[in-house]
């Protein structure tokens, strides 16, 4: 396993980081942990969750996915092996039964980090992230900015930044990111940083095969800024596996149980992972080796989220980190990006 250091810091992660969303409602408590148990005997030391998981959210289950982590720390002893980040809800309907305030006031800030501490069992979070901005913008399968009459939403980045640094201060988080940002919003937060403000360390956006957005305006704020990439969605809810190509509706599939996930699945991404299958396939790969080696190897990636539901589709998704493009391979994708650029949002 390869690792990266969280830009400007001492903090080495994994390559490969462990995402936890669907523990809760596709995995049980039992399967998240062999999940842990399996990634850190892999390497992984970097596991990302947040207090809305499980996804889709439900109240009933709400923060079950940072409990599972934290029986796991008790049971095992391993907090000190891992580098661990969580992140806090923004306003939306789907949050309304984790909190009425949905402002990321200091109030707001230090109720989700305490509850997170508890779920996690823990003391300290490395990495705390806003999990959406507060503001109205595009993420989420938003393509494109639209102009909203009527928000009554004010500039507050620097109130943001100092309430999460009292939490520095205090030891119970050690660094901030953030988290299906733009590149204004990236920006503004480092224009606000100061020294009772901590600088944004990472950005946790989707990237993979089917969305390279990524790279027109947020790859050069963070390879000028030093802010480091967390991709999520690489395999596109399960999408550039291949498993849901010529109409296939696997039992357990992601979108197969959510149909509403719907971003990655229209008749321009179909079109792509068509054609990355018969690239993987001519390459010698599977189309999942060829989605995550992909992601692992852009400059601006310091971490790739992947998730999985078993322990085949873990060990597969770990073993891309060994896997690198050749050049002819990689000129190939960017020929498929260019016939069928960014199809999904």
């Amino acid at each position: 396993m390869d690792y990266n250091f969280l830009p400007d810091t001492d903090i080495k992660v994994s390559k490969i980081c462990l995402g936890t969303m669907t523990w809760g409602r596709q995995n049980n408590e039992a399967e998240g942990h062999a999940q842990m148990d399996y990634a850190l005997e892999r390497g992984v030391n970097f596991f990302d969750t947040a207090e809305l998981y499980p996804v889709p959210p439900r109240q009933e289950e709400q923060g079950d996915t940072e409990r599972f982590i934290g029986t796991w720390f008790k049971k095992t002893g391993n907090r000190e092996k891992i580098i661990l980040a969580s992140k806090i809800a923004g306003p939306s309907g789907f949050t309304q039964h984790i909190r009425t305030d949905k402002s990321f006031s200091k109030q707001t800030i230090d109720a989700a980090i305490e509850g997170s501490l508890k779920r996690l069992q823990t003391d300290y979070i490395d990495l705390y992230q806003i999990h959406w901005p507060e503001r109205n913008t595009n993420y989420f399968g938003k393509r494109g900015y639209s102009y909203e009459k009527g928000e009554v939403w004010e500039e507050n980045f620097e109130a943001v930044l100092e309430a999460l640094n009292s939490h520095v201060h205090a030891g119970n988080i050690r660094h901030v990111g953030l988290s299906n940002e733009t590149p204004w919003g990236i920006m503004r937060f480092l224009q606000a940083q100061s020294e009772n403000r901590p600088k944004i360390r990472t950005i946790q956006n989707p990237y993979s095969l089917l969305n390279r957005t990524f790279e027109v305006g947020n790859a050069e704020v963070c390879h000028r800024e030093n802010v480091g990439l967390l991709a999520y969605s690489p395999l596109a809810f399960g999408v550039l596996s291949g498993k849901y190509r010529e109409g296939k509706k696997p039992e357990n599939g992601r979108i197969t149980l959510f149909p509403n996930y719907s971003r990655y699945s229209n008749t321009q991404c179909n079109q792509a992972v068509d054609r990355y299958h018969d690239l993987a396939t001519a390459s010698g790969m599977t189309l999942t080796q060829l989605a995550l080696s992909f992601v692992n190897d852009r400059p601006f990636v310091t971490s790739n989220i992947i998730g999985a539901t078993t322990l085949e589709q873990l060990k597969e998704n770990i073993d891309t980190a060994s896997i690198t493009l050749s050049d002819e391979v990689l000129h190939a994708i960017d020929e498929i990006q260019e016939l069928v650029p960014n199809p999904a949002p």
